[in-house]
């Protein structure tokens, strides 16, 4: 069975650090993309970021730019959360194998990260 499995949200207030991690087992993703969405209360669950196999060319939304850094170790994918905004509150997913509409591939439970004001 595969499985993502997320870890490292919680409550914080506004300006704190948090770091995200996911784990795969049951299969590796080494030669597929990792990233993170998230979904927050009455919006669609949005691409955060992303990074390639090899680790390099990782990708961001606009709105987490200079904020958080993605990176990886073979099939776990880590979120470095920096400077957090209460508007980053959400339920984070971890994703493997998606494709550019964040549909497809392999799923985590979520984590999720409130940040106050």
């Amino acid at each position: 069975q595969v499985q993502l499995v997320e870890s490292g949200g919680g409550l914080v207030q506004a300006g704190a650090s948090l770091r995200l991690s996911c784990t795969a087992s049951g299969r590796t993703f080494d030669n597929y993309a990792m990233g993170w969405f998230r979904k927050a209360p009455g919006n669609e669950r949005s691409f955060v970021a992303g990074v390639s196999w090899s680790g390099g060319s990782p990708t961001y939304t606009d709105a987490v730019k200079g904020r958080f850094t993605v990176t990886r170790i073979k099939s776990s994918v880590y979120l470095q959360m920096n400077d957090l905004l209460p508007e980053d509150t959400a339920i984070y997913y971890c994703a493997a194998d998606y494709n550019p509409a964040g549909t497809g591939g392999y799923w985590g439970q979520g984590t999720q990260v409130t940040v106050s004001s």
